[in-house]
């Protein structure tokens, strides 16, 4: 008879035995194939693989002046598994002029994986950014006494004029978050933080070379390997030429100095941003150097918020500027045509409802209308629409398609400005009324929607793009900052033209009546001989003090420039936003100021307004 008890004992033995055979076979297998940390020790030893940065794309205006270029600046990288004992942690210290438990602190953080993803203690480690030149050439002498710390020369962002912080944007440390999208950076490079060094930052970066150094076995440089036949060396960033008007910017900066508020200017025909002003602002030159952390947080912690970018992400009444997007609506719907009349007594008033307007001429056309801002005939206009069941059948109907029309004027969404940030304003719909009233609504109820205020919300960029699409009869490209790009052609976005459901016949009609609000209404101080200036102004509704508001172009026939103003709290329209937006429609149209602008302009930047807690 068999032993079966022997015979499983055999089969015990063997599987064992198998299995150690295994898991020294899958071991060696790690080891050797999957693992490189012994050929990363054993590559260490004979080579240093050294990084070599490309100089960013430079930035200039469209003018060709320098916004933006590179100085050079040096960093000290460590190699952890090259530290030796005998390193004389004091007199690097005394070398580099930190503390030593600035070093201890730094070492911990770099072989820390929570804080430094990346690491690995055969490649080089940022241990310190951003050395003088004074700082480099005292370190430079003693760096031989220091193992496994090394020099990398890099280059740091400067900045020729002081201003346009937020559209320009800075160039910092990347973050792990940074490290973990995009597996072209490790830890210590640099990446764009806001603006456009955000926005085009894969254009701007270049691409790194490396330089691969053979040393011998007592770790010293003996020269390239193979003659450095297997260097690649690095590509520069791409130069980027803005639509910005530098010298429009520095003018507009002065203008809102004082005063929370931005002026968005666009050139009509391409969509080209010329100015982006955006106040309280900060020189851009405080996010360089190892100070940047320091001045970030203070601006941070400002309660005025320099940091926000109000002109694309401010979200504001756009006042009586929308009444151009209303009448262009009613006139193509056949609301009203030209010679349509609407009563304003003081306002518009209907069954014991009142929406107030100062005193001027009624019954009133269109025309006028628009030239004095009449509330009452904007809201008369948008009740008859709103109750047009003949037409639209229902309410929500109705509201539906007026508010399509908000959407093909570019209000309601993000226009896609090339910048970071953007917000979308607020255009409601009959959906968010039947939610927020439960289905018990009607056009009485939503009446103020007609004159900019209620729920209707928009950025200075989509006030500004009204009028350009105003000055084009009718269609828009998407304000871009970047004119071009070295090499590259624009995205389509920024070449195609836009045309919104607003007839062209409406749109000649709306631009009579702005010229009619610069040759006798509300914009009369925007009047001039050499050229013709359309302007509506607005004064928006706040909690506090109103915003003073103002949307125009010029010339009328030929326009080169559209512009809005926003200030916040600065009153009527016409006290800020006016001569604000005329005075940097004659920079840009002119190249300079008048004498007596220049005294203006002066008189305007010495009006500082005095904001609390609730106008912020």
């Amino acid at each position: 008879m068999k032993d079966y008890e022997l015979e499983k004992r055999q089969y015990v033995v063997a599987g064992v035995a198998i299995a150690i055979v295994t898991i020294y076979i899958i071991r060696l297998f790690t080891l050797q194939i999957m693992s490189d940390d012994y050929k990363k020790n054993a590559d260490s030893n004979a080579f240093l693989k050294k990084i070599e940065f490309p100089s960013r794309g430079i930035i200039s205006d469209r003018n060709g002046k320098l916004l933006v270029y590179n100085q050079p600046s040096y960093d000290i990288m460590v190699i952890v598994n090259e530290q030796r004992s005998r390193l004389d942690t004091l007199e690097l210290c005394k070398a580099l002029n930190i503390t030593r438990e600035y070093f201890i602190k730094r070492m911990d953080d770099i072989q820390d994986r929570s804080k430094n993803p990346g690491y690995s203690r055969f490649t080089q480690q940022l241990f310190m950014t951003q050395l003088s030149d004074q700082e480099f050439s005292v370190f430079q002498e003693k760096a031989y006494k220091f193992p496994g710390f090394y020099i990398q020369r890099r280059s740091i962002r400067q900045y020729e004029y002081p201003n346009a912080a937020l559209l320009l944007g800075d160039v910092a440390e990347v973050s792990p978050e940074d490290i973990k999208e995009d597996e072209y950076y490790q830890p210590g490079d640099y990446i764009g933080k806001i603006g456009v060094e955000r926005s085009y930052e894969k254009e701007l970066r270049g691409t790194k070379g490396v330089q691969i150094l053979l040393r011998d076995k007592l770790g010293r440089i003996q020269g390239s390997y193979h003659n450095g036949e297997l260097n690649t060396k690095p590509v520069p960033g791409k130069a980027l030429t803005l639509g910005i008007d530098i010298e429009l910017q520095r003018l507009g900066e002065r203008l809102l100095e004082g005063k929370l508020g931005s002026i968005v200017a666009i050139e009509p025909a391409t969509g080209e941003v010329l100015c982006l002003v955006s106040s309280p602002s900060y020189d851009p030159r405080m996010m360089i150097g190892r100070q940047r952390g320091k001045n970030h947080q203070q601006l941070a912690k400002d309660p005025l918020k320099p940091l926000l970018n109000r002109a694309i992400m401010g979200q504001y009444p756009p006042g009586s500027t929308f009444k151009t997007s209303q009448a262009l609506t009613f006139l193509t719907e056949g609301i009203i045509d030209s010679t349509t009349m609407y009563p304003c007594h003081r306002g518009f008033v209907t069954r014991g409802m009142k929406v107030g307007c100062h005193g001027h001429g009624s019954p009133l056309n269109l025309i006028p209308a628009i030239g004095t801002s009449c509330n009452g005939f904007f809201c008369w206009g948008l009740y008859y629409m709103l109750n047009k069941k003949e037409k639209y059948g229902t309410l929500q109907n109705a509201m539906d398609t007026w508010r399509d029309y908000m959407v093909s004027m570019g209000f309601g969404y993000k226009l896609g400005i090339d910048l970071p940030g953007e917000k979308r304003g607020m255009i409601p719909n009959a959906t968010f009324y039947d939610k927020a009233f439960k289905h018990n609504w009607n056009a009485l109820g939503v009446i103020s929607i007609a004159i900019g205020q209620g729920e209707v919300t928009l950025t200075p960029l989509q006030i500004a793009n009204l009028g350009a699409t105003i000055a084009n009869r009718g269609w828009f490209i998407t304000p871009h900052v970047v004119k071009e790009i070295e090499g590259q052609e624009l995205d389509t976005l920024y070449t195609k033209k836009h045309y919104t459901m607003a007839t062209r016949n409406a749109y000649d009609l709306v631009v009579r009546g702005m010229r009619r609000a610069v040759t006798g209404g509300t914009c009369r101080s925007a009047n001039r001989r050499d050229y013709e200036v359309c302007g509506k102004t607005g004064t928006a509704q706040n909690r506090g003090r109103d915003h003073s508001v103002f949307m125009g172009f010029a010339p009328m026939n030929e326009p080169k420039i559209a512009i809005s103003v926003y200030v916040e709290n600065g009153g009527f329209g016409a006290t800020f936003g006016v001569p604000i937006g005329s005075l940097m429609m004659e920079q840009y149209i002119k190249g300079e100021l008048s004498e007596g602008s220049q005294r203006q302009a002066a008189r305007i930047q010495s009006q500082h307004l005095k904001y609390g807690a609730k106008d912020r």
